[in-house]
């Protein structure tokens, strides 16, 4: 039996949430009625808010609706003539495609951070995550740490253990976010600061930043998703075939809530003949491979690599690129352009990249798709809290093995600063001792759920230069985790040294590779002033 909290509300709370949510206590619901603003607003908090998302909406939005005409909405009725509507829309075009047409913000709460990996694979969607930066996740719900508790595991003999232990990392993780901003406070490279408010918040940000690593994988989150049915559906087939029991039972709380909003268009997740088959095909498939892997490196052991290894590029990508680039200014074939291309000066080349990204007077500014000419691949060995935020990243190619504690963990560099270095360490070798105890009593997967957010995962990314130049420029900037700041840098790096591929480092202008203790002083400061700006 799995347990979520479920909040309580008024007889009036629940008139009113009534007429906007799909439930009132599961922690996934969707949201209806609704203008398309509203929704996407409150997505838009889940990221620095404890709150549910029922809560925030009674507690910040409510005020601001119209909800005299539409007292008698009732989100949670209706279900057949919604089914009989969509049945006969899809009926009549008979086409996948139409499944594009009909979108659904959803609300997944009290999931995993093992689970919000699954949920966040999919390229056609948007997500929001609760984020570790600017919420304290020691705060206790129903008197209990927000942590998934495996049934598998709390059924065994190793339950109590692993209450226990993870319940000592939540504890040591409060203990270093109180370290660490006594610590930032004090320091005399953190009191520069126009604003007293945004130092005190960028304090914040980053003792959250240095403690995260201490929190397990079980750690709960809340995401908000919204996509359309055929990507619901896609993203629920693999669910239903993924090997960790939270994703498979999620998965059917999701198609519970989404068939109340778009019926018809996941009418095939669970037919015997259609989306049963599907998800067997898919679990069939990653069986077979397990087993293929396993019998084929039963001896190998991992060989020691740097954290970014640039594995794969085209020594001609650039100037494949710069032929994609001139494409849609002429009438010529493609070959007759690249034939011009390898006859260029280096001048003129470098002319022709200025041109095509012209004046990017900040990040957002993005030259067209002729940078997608080419692609890169990294090997990268880095801590799970980085994975967490690079993997959202979709428009590119990412793969991730299983987490363990056999690639090891790094300290941060100002936790060692603080004098927390021993007591960081101490927390990681109990998480280390819990998923071994939990291996051998439950198995590797269920163990995951006890690996603390400070070990190393392994994970392989592809993308082309226009993805590059958004991640890399968007990931290095000061407010960045230092982690990832780290990781992105170092592929800069390679895809102008290893790779040679100067032009492409040179359009990627924005790259930010300055240091600083309080890296989101300057952002928390710019947010003071806009709100100052503000009329009253």
């Amino acid at each position: 039996m799995i347990h979520y909290h479920a909040e309580t509300f008024t007889p009036a709370e629940q008139d009113v949430l009534r007429r906007y949510v799909t439930n009132l206590r599961e922690p996934v619901f969707a949201l209806v009625n609704l203008p398309e603003v509203v929704k996407g607003a409150l997505f838009a908090r889940y990221s620095r808010t404890h709150k549910s998302l029922r809560r925030l909406l009674l507690d910040e939005f409510v005020d601001d609706l119209d909800i005299s005409g539409d007292e008698t909405i009732d989100a949670t009725v209706g279900v057949a003539r919604a089914e009989q509507l969509y049945q006969r829309v899809f009926v009549e075009y008979g086409d996948d495609s139409v499944a594009q047409l009909g979108a659904v913000h959803l609300a997944c709460e009290q999931a995993s951070n093992l689970l919000t990996k699954v949920l966040e694979r999919g390229r056609l969607m948007s997500y929001l995550e609760q984020s570790t930066r600017y919420l304290a996740y020691d705060e206790r719900f129903g008197g209990r740490y927000r942590y998934y508790r495996p049934p598998s595991v709390m059924s065994s003999r190793a339950g109590t253990r692993f209450v226990g232990d993870v319940d000592r990392m939540f504890d040591a993780y409060g203990d270093m976010v109180r370290r660490m901003t006594e610590w930032l406070t004090e320091h005399p490279d953190a009191t520069p600061g126009t604003s007293d408010l945004a130092r005190r918040r960028a304090i914040r940000a980053q003792a959250f930043d240095s403690a995260r690593g201490l929190l397990p994988a079980a750690s709960l989150s809340n995401v908000g998703i919204f996509g359309t049915g055929q990507a619901y559906e896609a993203l629920l087939l693999r669910m239903r075939a993924h090997p960790l029991p939270e994703a498979r039972s999620y998965a059917q709380m999701m198609l519970t809530e989404l068939r109340k909003v778009i019926p018809s268009f996941l009418r095939r997740v669970d037919q015997p003949d259609r989306g049963v088959v599907w998800s067997d095909y898919l679990e069939a498939n990653r069986n077979s491979m397990s087993e293929f892997a396993a019998d084929l490196f039963a001896d190998e052991v991992a060989e020691p690599v740097a954290e970014v290894v640039l594995t794969d590029w085209d020594p001609d990508g650039e100037t494949k690129m710069l032929a994609a680039m001139l494409y849609p200014y002429t009438s010529l074939p493609e070959s007759q352009i690249a034939a011009r291309v390898a006859d260029m000066t280096e001048a003129q080349r470098m002319e022709l990249v200025q041109r095509y990204c012209g004046e990017r007077t900040n990040r957002r500014h993005r030259p067209g798709r002729g940078l997608e000419r080419l692609d890169y691949r990294f090997d990268v060995l880095g801590d799970y809290g980085s994975f967490r935020d690079l993997q959202r990243h979709r428009l590119l190619t990412i793969e991730w093995q299983p987490l363990g504690p056999q690639h090891g963990y790094a300290v941060p560099a100002l936790v060692d600063a603080a004098g927390g270095g021993e007591a960081y360490d101490d927390v990681i070798e109990l998480s280390a001792e819990l998923y071994d105890t939990v291996a051998e009593t439950v198995g590797a997967l269920e163990a995951s759920y006890a690996v603390a957010m400070a070990y190393r995962v392994r994970y392989s990314m592809q993308f082309n230069a226009r993805e590059a130049m958004h991640m890399i420029e968007l990931r290095s900037q000061p407010q960045g985790h230092t982690d990832y700041r780290r990781i992105v840098i170092e592929m800069y790096r390679q895809i102008s040294e290893v790779a040679g591929h100067h032009a492409v480092a040179a359009m990627l202008s924005h790259v930010d590779v300055s240091e600083g203790i309080l890296g989101r002083l300057g952002a928390e400061e710019a947010t003071a002033r806009r709100r100052s700006a503000e009329p009253a």
